[in-house]
């Protein structure tokens, strides 16, 4: 399950093989800061999903005020007819609006649901089949609401409930839904989509009276947690009964979408396809290790176990942003020769090899990723391009004028 901010990154999501991503409306959601899609937008994002046999649920999983019962009802509505196969919420009001329509309903990790009693009550009131779990849950819990759900629901009832869990992306110092810093210091509440993240600054602490500050906390911002990451422990959340893993990050861009969805889908393709056979361990142990390597060039604050293990008390707080590459301004498409299935750039920012990696994007053109594997400067083959050149690159996408060309540097070539 893949985050989707906008339609580039929901291009990245599918491109790399997410099963389903889940997306915001603008004023509606717990990612107020992404740019969002329209209500009219969601025919078209579940066709696209349609195309790669994924699934698009609408994330409805704010708070929602007196008077806004209306906007509700006609978001419900609209996702419905587009097709959505599911909304995320926790508002007891959405979750009966929902009902009322007819379109199921995924619990959001907001209710902080975290025992099998809490989650056997959603079920057999509001028909909810699936659990996006507190993010306060370890492995042995997951395990344990498993098992509980069979006794107090039965085995034909409890083999309809899917529990879902973040596995990778960031976390918050609040336990899950219940976070109200943000709303006393900033005006805007996390609850409502809104969170200006306090806790990710840093303070200076002062004598009340007066002088010099006595403590400056940064390196370790207190509050600040590391993202989450269960790559190294993937098989063992599969085990322990997670049906669907949720990937965070609607605020992210579509190379961190891109990157993170398709390293846990190769980790969990492996996994299945190949745990029986001779030498699994030594090889999904090598995998993971590239995989993580990739992860790591991608925006994140260091990565944590998070709750899994148990409490991270001694590996909990971020310094910042740890990725080991940066996305940098490439250019951008001039023309592109549909005949010839070649594209004129131009090279605005930094340089460009034949053979490094690019990333190309646009509204309409979506998320391409591909080596430069021919480039050519007025008819003549060339191994480099420099700033302030225009070149023409062979490529096997459709590109469109106007399209923003990246490139990584210190990153690794796939």
């Amino acid at each position: 399950m893949s985050p989707a901010g906008d339609f580039i990154c929901l291009d990245a999501a599918l491109q790399a093989g997410a099963d389903a991503v889940y997306f915001g409306l603008k004023g509606s959601n717990m990612r107020a800061g992404a740019k969002n899609f329209e209500p009219a937008d969601m025919k078209k994002i579940v066709r696209k999903c349609s195309k790669f046999g994924a699934k698009a649920y609408l994330t409805l999983n704010t708070i929602y005020y007196e008077g806004e019962e209306k906007l509700l009802e006609r978001q419900i509505k609209a996702a419905k007819s587009a097709g959505v196969s599911a909304v995320i919420a926790w508002d007891l009001g959405a979750i009966s609006l929902a009902n009322k329509t007819g379109i199921p309903v995924h619990l959001s990790t907001q209710a902080s649901v975290a025992n099998s009693e809490a989650l056997a009550l959603y079920a057999r009131n509001y028909g909810i089949r699936r659990f996006v779990l507190a993010r306060e849950c370890s492995l042995e819990s997951i395990a344990q609401i498993k098992k509980a759900l069979l006794k107090k629901l039965g085995k034909s009832a409890a083999k309809e409930i899917s529990i879902e869990v973040f596995a990778h992306g960031a976390m918050c110092v609040s336990v899950s839904g219940r976070c109200f810093l943000s709303q006393f210091s900033c005006g805007k509440s996390a609850n409502r989509g809104e969170c200006m993240q306090p806790c990710r600054r840093e303070y200076i602490l002062s004598d009340a009276r007066g002088g010099e500050p006595a403590f400056r906390i940064g390196s370790g911002y207190v509050m600040s947690p590391k993202d989450l990451c269960t790559l190294g422990f993937l098989e063992k959340l599969i085990d322990a009964g997670a049906d669907s893993l949720k990937i965070e990050g609607r605020n992210r861009n579509a190379e961190y979408v891109f990157n993170v969805t398709s390293a846990y889908v190769k980790a969990r393709d492996f996994y299945v396809e190949n745990r029986k056979s001779p030498g699994f361990d030594s090889a999904f142990t090598a995998l993971k290790s590239s995989l993580m390597a990739k992860l790591e060039g991608s925006f994140n604050r260091g990565f944590s176990n998070g709750f899994f293990m148990g409490r991270p008390m001694g590996d909990w707080t971020s310094g910042g942003n740890a990725a080991t590459s940066k996305k940098c301004i490439l250019g951008h498409v001039l023309n592109f020769y549909s005949r010839l299935s070649v594209a004129e750039i131009s090279i605005d920012d930094n340089s460009v090899s034949l053979g490094e990696e690019i990333q190309i994007e646009g509204e309409t053109t979506g998320f391409v990723r591909m080596k430069v594997e021919s480039m050519q400067q007025d008819g003549k083959p060339i191994l480099l391009a420099k700033k302030g050149m225009k070149v023409a690159v062979k490529t096997a996408v459709k590109l469109r004028r106007g399209d923003r060309i990246f490139k990584f540097v210190g990153a690794k070539q796939s």
